[in-house]
């Protein structure tokens, strides 16, 4: 690891929140490359003619490279440090909506979704991965927020898009915001810095402050190879892919759902603003995937990760029941959609800062990496839900499966999980207090 001078700015006390803001910026700019694109796909079909399905090829290429190579990804920031890995993300990113500006073939569509998956996931990883070295005292909250970052970043850009494709074609709105999120993107990525780069003994203490005595914390450093021999890696991995497909079956088909409840096109008023059910729903996806975010990291900062979990899990199981019996009211629709929205997306600050707390913060980049690739796993099995549905003609099999993985997961954080992790932690613990007797004198 090559010695970086120490940034003059790092003398302050603030300066690891001025990390955190960077990180969460650079989120906010590629979280349209995910929760913007279908703004785009109805407009490229008209333009070519191709099949929606298709053209979602590409969605389901971006999502892979996206999520699968960031255990690469993080290696290479474990090992260089986040500003090259931001630094060409974001130059992918830009280079992969630029190429979207001028494909006029599928396979051009394809090639530029890659580069973009691979751009997105080397940010993604990067800029949690280096929150959660950042805040050893406040992983949940810091890696809640920057994903929170990712999660609701593109609500600030779709009427722009949308107005942009409108007046000026959807080629031209992928030419700007390709070039203006990748410049931003390699701007800030400058400016980030490893908390190992940072000498200055006041904020190196206030990077490595205790976390709490509910939050246990390895006291070795795990390394990638290490951690996929560990089961309780696996059972962590499995409870992921359980929430996040079960959940991803339920909110994946929103539209189609509120069609067969028929309640997608009544009004709807709450708090002053009246929409169509749907739109409504759609809205409150946006700030609630967000929200919950940091809300769930925060709390288990303070109460645990499996307690949280078992929580926030039940929660998101008994609101898929919940839309399931009672969603054929319009309100009752929109209002539930939004509970089982903010129930869902905490798993993107639950599972990196327990796998950090669990095999340690040196690794923790490519460690975080290797387990966001259930996010690719799990999306893998969304389109089982289409297959339920044909099968059994309705819903409710997609809706019993999706609350049932929920609550199996919720058992397991308590009944499986806690046990586990507390066993390998106490080992570190005993390896910790035995290294400096079989140190050489």
């Amino acid at each position: 690891m090559a010695t970086v001078a120490p940034n003059p700015m790092a003398t302050r006390g603030s300066y690891r929140w001025i990390q955190l803001f960077l990180g969460i910026l650079c989120m906010v700019m590629i979280a349209n490359l995910q929760y913007g694109w279908t703004l785009f796909v109805n407009p490229i079909q008209d333009k070519f003619g191709w099949t929606k399905a298709s053209i979602q090829v590409a969605f389901t290429i971006f999502v892979l490279l996206e999520t699968w190579l960031v255990p690469v990804e993080g290696y290479l920031v474990d090992r260089f440090g986040p500003r090259p890995v931001v630094l060409v993300g974001g130059l992918f990113c830009g280079i992969g909506w630029v190429m979207n500006s001028y494909a006029s073939s599928l396979a051009t569509l394809y090639v530029a979704a890659a580069i973009s998956g691979l751009g997105a996931g080397a940010v993604y990883g990067t800029c949690v991965g280096n929150a959660l070295k950042w805040f050893p005292d406040r992983r949940g909250l810091a890696a809640g927020l920057t994903a929170a970052g990712f999660g609701a970043g593109s609500a600030l850009t779709v009427l722009p898009i949308q107005a942009i494709i409108k007046s000026m074609g959807y080629q031209t709105a992928f030419l700007y915001f390709g070039i203006g999120q990748g410049l931003i993107v390699m701007i800030v990525a400058l400016m980030l810095i490893d908390p190992r780069h940072v000498i200055n003994p006041a904020v190196a203490r206030q990077a490595a402050k205790p976390p709490r005595p509910n939050i246990p914390q390895t006291k070795r450093d795990y390394r990638p190879m290490e951690i996929v021999r560990a089961p309780v890696f696996w059972v962590m991995y499995l409870m992921f892919v359980m929430v996040a497909a079960g959940g991803l079956m339920a909110v994946a088909q929103l539209a189609p759902i509120a069609h067969d409840f028929k309640v997608a096109d009544i009004p709807v008023s709450i708090a002053g603003l009246t929409l169509p059910a749907l739109t409504f729903a759609l809205t409150i996806d946006r700030v609630m995937n967000g929200l919950c975010r940091p809300f769930f990291g925060w709390v288990s900062d303070n109460i645990g990760r499996e307690l949280t979990m078992l929580i926030a899990f039940l929660f998101e199981g008994a609101g898929i029941f919940a839309l399931f019996y009672l969603g054929a009211n319009p309100v009752a629709f929109v209002l539930l959609s939004g509970l089982v929205f903010f129930a869902w997306g905490e798993i993107y600050s639950l599972f990196p800062s327990t796998t950090t707390d669990t095999f340690g913060s040196k690794f923790a980049t490519a460690n975080a990496g290797l387990m966001y690739t259930a996010k690719g796993t799990a999306s893998l099995l969304v389109p089982l839900g289409n297959v339920l549905t044909r099968a059994t003609g309705d819903w409710h099999a997609v809706f019993v499966i999706a609350a049932a993985l929920n609550i199996i997961a919720a058992l397991l954080a308590w009944f499986v999980l806690r046990p586990m992790r507390r066993a390998v932690i106490e080992n570190s613990q005993r390896e910790a207090a035995l290294r400096p007797a079989v140190q050489p004198a």
